[in-house]
C-alpha cells in the first residue's frame, strides 16, 4: 500500500505544533464544583513536513485536541502553538496557518467545484487572478479538472473528500488537520488520496490527523500519540510502539536470535521450507541474510512485526482496552 515518495522529517526539523499541559474541562451538568476532563495535561511536539497520526477510541479527546488547536475550543489551561502562535492570544493568525477537512461534506452546494476554490482563495486574500490560477491548479493536482464546472451534489464520495482536500490547502497552509480522511472512501480513492497526501508533506507542510484505520496510520504516518481519557499513553513512531508491545509480551527477538531461528528451521526442514529445503547451507547466502537483518535494524523496520503479527491494531487495543465506546 505504501507508495513510498517521502522520507519522515529529520528530528530537527522546526515545531509548527506544540502543547504544554493542555487542558479542557467541561463543566458539569449538574453543576458540581467536578467538570468533565476531556483533555488533561497534553504534551505534544509535531514537526514542520510531520504526518502525525492522533489515534484513540471515540471520547478519547482526540476531537476536543483538534477544537483547540484550530482554535474553535478554548483550552482550560495548558499552552498550544502552531506555526510559533499562541491558539489563544491570536486566533485569528493561526486560522491563516492552518487548512481544516471535516469528516463530513463542508462544501458549499450552492457553488461548483471551480468556485468552491476560486472563492476560498479569496476569502483569505487572493487577488482575483491567483486565486483563479490556484483553483486551476488543485483541480489538477487532485484529478478534478474534469468536474470543474460540476455541483458539488453530483461528485462521488472521493471526488468531495479530494476537493474539501484541494480547498484546505490552496492557501498553503502551515498545518493540514484531517478528521477521518478516508472514511466511508472505495480502496482506489483511499489510495489516491494518500499518494496526494505524501505529495503535500513533501512539499514541506504538515498533516495532523485523526483515524480509526490502523494499517493507514501504520503505513503512512511518521509518528502516533495514542490517547484515551484525555491523556497519551503513548507516543512514537509506529514501529517503535510494536516493537515495545512485543518485548513486553515476551515476544521480542533479537537481531541475533531471529537469525539463529531462522538457520535452526531452515536446516531441520517444515512448512516453511518445504522439501526439507536447505538455504541457509550456502554461507554466502546467509551473510546476505545477516546484512539484510542489520538493515532492517538500522532503519526501525521491525522484523517481530513479520513472525509474529505484533500490529499497531494489537498495540491500540493493549493500551485502550477492548471495551464497547459511545
Amino acid at each position: 500500500m505504501s507508495t513510498g515518495t517521502a522520507s519522515p522529517p529529520a528530528a530537527s526539523a522546526p515545531e509548527v505544533i506544540r502543547t504544554k499541559d493542555l487542558r479542557k474541562v467541561y463543566p458539569s451538568p449538574g453543576g458540581g464544583r467536578e467538570g468533565f476532563t476531556a483533555v488533561g495535561g497534553l504534551d505534544l511536539s509535531v514537526r514542520r513536513g510531520e504526518i502525525f497520526g492522533l489515534l484513540g477510541p471515540n471520547g478519547a479527546g482526540k476531537t476536543t485536541t483538534v477544537g483547540m488547536l484550530t482554535t474553535r475550543v478554548i483550552p482550560t489551561s495548558g499552552t498550544a502553538e502552531v506555526n510559533g502562535v499562541d491558539v489563544v492570544d491570536d486566533p485569528s493568525r493561526v486560522k491563516h496557518f492552518i487548512g481544516v477537512v471535516h469528516q463530513l461534506n463542508t462544501l458549499d452546494r450552492s457553488l461548483n467545484a471551480w468556485e468552491n476554490l476560486y472563492f476560498h482563495g479569496r476569502y483569505y486574500g487572493m487577488a482575483a487572478k491567483a486565486a483563479r490560477q490556484a483553483a486551476d491548479e488543485q483541480l489538477e493536482r487532485f484529478r478534478l479538472t474534469h468536474r470543474a464546472r460540476s455541483e458539488v451534489r453530483t461528485l462521488s464520495g472521493g471526488m468531495v473528500r479530494r476537493l474539501m482536500v484541494a480547498r484546505a490547502v490552496l492557501h498553503r497552509p502551515a498545518v493540514l488537520f484531517l478528521d477521518e480522511p478516508t472514511a466511508n472512501l472505495d480502496p482506489q480513492s483511499r489510495l489516491a488520496l494518500w499518494e496526494i497526501l505524501e505529495e503535500i508533506r513533501t512539499g514541506g507542510q504538515t498533516i495532523l490527523l485523526t483515524t480509526h484505520y490502523m494499517e493507514e496510520a501504520d503505513e503512512f504516518c511518521d509518528r502516533v500519540a495514542i490517547i484515551d481519557h484525555g491523556r497519551v499513553l503513548a507516543l512514537g513512531t509506529p514501529s517503535r510502539l510494536k516493537r515495545y508491545v512485543a518485548e513486553r509480551e515476551g515476544a521480542g527477538l533479537t537481531v541475533a536470535a531471529w537469525l539463529s531461528k531462522v538457520r535452526a528451521e531452515a536446516r531441520r526442514g517444515g512448512p516453511d521450507f518445504p522439501g526439507g529445503a536447505r538455504p541457509l547451507d550456502d554461507p554466502r547466502l546467509e551473510g546476505a541474510l545477516m546484512e539484510l537483518v542489520e538493515a532492517a535494524d538500522r532503519h526501525g523496520v521491525d522484523l517481530n512485526d513479520l513472525r509474529r503479527g505484533v500490529t499497531l491494531e494489537t498495540v491500540f487495543f493493549r493500551l485502550t482496552g477492548r471495551d464497547l465506546r459511545e
